[in-house]
Protein backbone atom coordinates (compact mmCIF):
# COMPACT_ATOMS: atom_id res chain seq x y z
CA UNK A 1 0.00 0.00 0.00
CA UNK A 2 1.01 3.38 -0.99
CA UNK A 3 1.13 6.07 1.54
CA UNK A 4 -0.08 9.92 0.46
CA UNK A 5 3.05 12.04 -0.59
CA UNK A 6 4.37 13.96 2.56
CA UNK A 7 4.15 16.94 0.59
CA UNK A 8 0.39 16.98 -0.15
CA UNK A 9 -1.18 18.22 2.96
CA UNK A 10 -4.47 18.39 4.43
CA UNK A 11 -5.51 22.12 3.48
CA UNK A 12 -4.42 21.30 -0.49
CA UNK A 13 -7.13 18.08 0.07
CA UNK A 14 -9.74 20.30 1.91
CA UNK A 15 -9.45 23.26 -1.49
CA UNK A 16 -9.31 20.44 -3.82
CA UNK A 17 -12.24 19.13 -2.90
CA UNK A 18 -13.91 22.90 -2.39
CA UNK A 19 -12.95 23.25 -5.97
CA UNK A 20 -14.16 20.13 -6.89
CA UNK A 21 -17.93 20.79 -5.48
CA UNK A 22 -18.27 24.15 -6.84
CA UNK A 23 -17.23 22.89 -10.32
CA UNK A 24 -20.20 20.26 -9.80
CA UNK A 25 -22.26 22.97 -8.58
CA UNK A 26 -21.36 25.30 -11.30
CA UNK A 27 -21.86 22.34 -14.13
CA UNK A 28 -25.09 21.52 -12.62
CA UNK A 29 -26.44 25.27 -12.91
CA UNK A 30 -25.33 26.24 -16.00
CA UNK A 31 -26.56 23.39 -17.85
CA UNK A 32 -29.69 22.53 -15.83
CA UNK A 33 -30.22 26.27 -14.77
CA UNK A 34 -29.39 27.91 -17.89
CA UNK A 35 -29.40 26.05 -20.67
CA UNK A 36 -31.42 23.79 -19.35
CA UNK A 37 -34.32 26.50 -19.03
CA UNK A 38 -33.66 28.12 -22.34
CA UNK A 39 -33.05 25.80 -24.84
CA UNK A 40 -36.14 23.90 -26.50
CA UNK A 41 -34.98 20.25 -27.75
CA UNK A 42 -36.00 20.69 -31.62
CA UNK A 43 -37.11 24.41 -31.55
CA UNK A 44 -34.94 26.39 -33.01
CA UNK A 45 -37.50 29.32 -32.87
CA UNK A 46 -38.39 28.83 -29.33
CA UNK A 47 -34.59 28.79 -28.23
CA UNK A 48 -33.90 31.41 -29.79
CA UNK A 49 -37.02 33.82 -28.15
CA UNK A 50 -35.37 32.37 -24.64
CA UNK A 51 -31.93 33.24 -25.50
CA UNK A 52 -32.95 36.78 -26.91
CA UNK A 53 -35.01 37.31 -24.01
CA UNK A 54 -32.64 36.24 -21.37
CA UNK A 55 -29.04 37.60 -22.78
CA UNK A 56 -27.41 38.57 -19.17
CA UNK A 57 -28.80 35.27 -17.70
CA UNK A 58 -27.12 33.22 -20.78
CA UNK A 59 -24.09 35.18 -20.24
CA UNK A 60 -24.05 34.43 -16.58
CA UNK A 61 -23.99 30.63 -17.66
CA UNK A 62 -21.18 30.88 -19.93
CA UNK A 63 -19.33 32.72 -17.18
CA UNK A 64 -19.96 30.30 -14.73
CA UNK A 65 -18.81 27.45 -17.38
CA UNK A 66 -15.64 29.47 -17.98
CA UNK A 67 -15.23 29.46 -13.81
CA UNK A 68 -15.21 25.51 -14.17
CA UNK A 69 -12.59 25.52 -15.94
CA UNK A 70 -9.98 27.73 -13.92
CA UNK A 71 -11.48 25.98 -10.86
CA UNK A 72 -10.12 22.47 -12.89
CA UNK A 73 -6.42 23.13 -12.53
CA UNK A 74 -6.21 23.13 -8.88
CA UNK A 75 -7.85 20.13 -8.81
CA UNK A 76 -5.81 19.05 -11.45
CA UNK A 77 -2.41 19.67 -9.83
CA UNK A 78 -3.00 18.21 -6.40
CA UNK A 79 -3.97 14.91 -7.84
CA UNK A 80 -0.54 14.73 -9.85
CA UNK A 81 0.96 15.85 -6.49
CA UNK A 82 -1.04 13.00 -5.06
CA UNK A 83 -0.60 10.40 -7.66
CA UNK A 84 3.00 11.19 -8.64
CA UNK A 85 4.49 8.47 -6.41
CA UNK A 86 2.55 5.43 -7.57
CA UNK A 87 3.05 6.10 -11.76
CA UNK A 88 4.57 9.10 -12.30
CA UNK A 89 4.13 8.31 -16.21
CA UNK A 90 0.23 7.28 -15.96
CA UNK A 91 -0.29 10.10 -13.12
CA UNK A 92 1.34 12.37 -16.04
CA UNK A 93 -0.99 10.81 -18.78
CA UNK A 94 -3.55 11.89 -17.06
CA UNK A 95 -3.09 15.02 -15.97
CA UNK A 96 -2.07 15.56 -19.83
CA UNK A 97 -5.65 14.29 -20.74
CA UNK A 98 -7.23 16.55 -17.92
CA UNK A 99 -5.37 19.81 -19.82
CA UNK A 100 -6.43 18.81 -23.33
CA UNK A 101 -10.04 18.44 -21.76
CA UNK A 102 -10.21 21.98 -20.35
CA UNK A 103 -8.44 23.29 -23.11
CA UNK A 104 -11.42 21.94 -25.47
CA UNK A 105 -13.90 22.86 -23.16
CA UNK A 106 -12.84 26.57 -23.02
CA UNK A 107 -12.52 26.87 -26.75
CA UNK A 108 -16.05 25.07 -27.45
CA UNK A 109 -17.94 27.88 -25.26
CA UNK A 110 -17.41 30.28 -28.22
CA UNK A 111 -20.09 28.35 -29.75
CA UNK A 112 -22.25 30.32 -26.81
CA UNK A 113 -20.87 33.18 -27.42
CA UNK A 114 -21.68 32.95 -30.73
CA UNK A 115 -25.61 31.74 -30.55
CA UNK A 116 -25.99 35.40 -28.66
CA UNK A 117 -24.05 37.01 -31.23
CA UNK A 118 -26.37 36.00 -33.31
CA UNK A 119 -29.45 36.52 -31.79
CA UNK A 120 -28.67 39.50 -30.35
CA UNK A 121 -26.14 41.32 -32.32
CA UNK A 122 -27.10 44.35 -34.26
CA UNK A 123 -24.20 43.71 -36.98
CA UNK A 124 -24.39 39.47 -37.64
CA UNK A 125 -28.59 39.76 -37.56
CA UNK A 126 -29.44 42.09 -39.79
CA UNK A 127 -26.98 40.05 -42.28
CA UNK A 128 -29.82 36.99 -42.00
CA UNK A 129 -32.57 37.11 -42.15
CA UNK A 130 -34.59 35.81 -38.90
CA UNK A 131 -35.08 32.01 -40.03
CA UNK A 132 -31.55 31.56 -41.13
CA UNK A 133 -30.56 33.46 -37.65
CA UNK A 134 -32.32 31.25 -35.33
CA UNK A 135 -31.28 27.67 -37.13
CA UNK A 136 -27.88 29.19 -36.80
CA UNK A 137 -27.84 30.14 -33.72
CA UNK A 138 -29.63 26.64 -32.77
CA UNK A 139 -26.79 24.74 -34.28
CA UNK A 140 -24.43 26.71 -32.03
CA UNK A 141 -25.88 24.96 -29.39
CA UNK A 142 -25.74 21.68 -30.95
CA UNK A 143 -22.13 22.07 -31.32
CA UNK A 144 -21.62 23.02 -28.20
CA UNK A 145 -22.95 20.51 -26.99
CA UNK A 146 -20.30 17.87 -29.22
CA UNK A 147 -17.95 19.80 -28.50
CA UNK A 148 -18.46 19.10 -24.79
CA UNK A 149 -18.70 15.35 -25.17
CA UNK A 150 -15.63 15.43 -27.37
CA UNK A 151 -13.78 17.09 -23.98
CA UNK A 152 -15.50 14.49 -21.77
CA UNK A 153 -13.52 11.39 -23.67
CA UNK A 154 -10.47 12.98 -22.24
CA UNK A 155 -11.70 13.56 -19.18
CA UNK A 156 -13.00 9.89 -18.89
CA UNK A 157 -9.65 8.35 -19.56
CA UNK A 158 -8.06 10.81 -17.23
CA UNK A 159 -10.98 9.29 -14.52
CA UNK A 160 -10.06 5.96 -15.76
CA UNK A 161 -6.14 6.18 -15.04
CA UNK A 162 -6.63 7.98 -11.97
CA UNK A 163 -9.33 5.92 -10.53
CA UNK A 164 -7.19 2.43 -11.49
CA UNK A 165 -3.91 3.79 -9.57
CA UNK A 166 -6.23 4.65 -6.57
CA UNK A 167 -7.85 1.16 -6.23
CA UNK A 168 -4.10 -0.14 -6.69
CA UNK A 169 -2.63 1.36 -4.30
CA UNK A 170 -4.63 2.41 -1.56
CA UNK A 171 -3.35 6.29 -1.27
CA UNK A 172 -6.71 6.71 -0.98
CA UNK A 173 -9.78 4.67 0.07
CA UNK A 174 -10.20 1.95 -2.73
CA UNK A 175 -13.76 2.38 -3.36
CA UNK A 176 -13.19 5.69 -4.51
CA UNK A 177 -10.68 4.85 -6.90
CA UNK A 178 -13.19 2.35 -8.43
CA UNK A 179 -16.11 5.05 -8.53
CA UNK A 180 -13.84 7.18 -10.39
CA UNK A 181 -13.07 4.55 -12.96
CA UNK A 182 -16.88 3.82 -13.01
CA UNK A 183 -17.34 7.77 -13.52
CA UNK A 184 -14.82 7.41 -16.63
CA UNK A 185 -16.54 4.66 -18.27
CA UNK A 186 -19.73 6.25 -17.96
CA UNK A 187 -18.25 9.24 -19.54
CA UNK A 188 -16.92 7.75 -22.21
CA UNK A 189 -20.12 5.80 -23.03
CA UNK A 190 -21.74 8.80 -23.09
CA UNK A 191 -19.54 10.57 -25.60
CA UNK A 192 -18.87 7.84 -28.11
CA UNK A 193 -22.94 7.21 -28.29
CA UNK A 194 -22.97 11.07 -28.94
CA UNK A 195 -20.52 10.79 -31.71
CA UNK A 196 -21.41 7.04 -33.21
CA UNK A 197 -25.27 6.49 -32.40
CA UNK A 198 -26.45 9.89 -31.38
CA UNK A 199 -29.95 8.03 -31.43
CA UNK A 200 -28.83 5.40 -29.09
CA UNK A 201 -27.26 8.74 -26.69
CA UNK A 202 -30.52 9.66 -26.58
CA UNK A 203 -31.75 6.88 -24.64
CA UNK A 204 -28.85 6.21 -22.52
CA UNK A 205 -29.08 10.05 -21.55
CA UNK A 206 -29.45 11.34 -18.56
CA UNK A 207 -28.72 8.07 -16.82
CA UNK A 208 -25.47 7.15 -18.01
CA UNK A 209 -24.35 9.94 -16.22
CA UNK A 210 -25.71 9.28 -13.27
CA UNK A 211 -22.20 7.05 -11.84
CA UNK A 212 -20.12 10.10 -12.73
CA UNK A 213 -22.28 12.70 -10.76
CA UNK A 214 -22.00 9.93 -7.50
CA UNK A 215 -18.63 9.24 -8.16
CA UNK A 216 -17.28 12.68 -8.66
CA UNK A 217 -19.51 13.68 -5.87
CA UNK A 218 -18.35 11.21 -2.88
CA UNK A 219 -14.54 11.90 -4.56
CA UNK A 220 -15.27 15.82 -3.65
CA UNK A 221 -16.97 15.47 -0.24
CA UNK A 222 -13.77 13.21 0.66
CA UNK A 223 -11.17 15.31 -0.71
CA UNK A 224 -13.10 18.17 1.23
CA UNK A 225 -13.98 16.32 4.65
CA UNK A 226 -12.56 13.02 4.72
CA UNK A 227 -8.99 11.93 7.03
CA UNK A 228 -5.66 11.73 5.67
CA UNK A 229 -4.31 8.74 6.08
CA UNK A 230 -1.30 8.74 8.19
CA UNK A 231 1.94 8.06 6.85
Amino acid sequence: MHHLPSDVGRREFRLAGLCYLAIIALGLWSELGVRGQLVVAGDAAATAQRIAAHPQLWRLGLAADLLMQVLDLPVIVMLWRLLRPVNEALALTATGLNLVQTAVLVANRVQLLASLELLTGPTIGAAFPPGQREALAMLAVQLHGQGFGIGLIFFGCACVIRGALIAASGVLPRVLGGLLVLAGLAYLLNSFALLLAPDVAKLLFPAVLLPAFVGELLFALWLTLGRRRNA
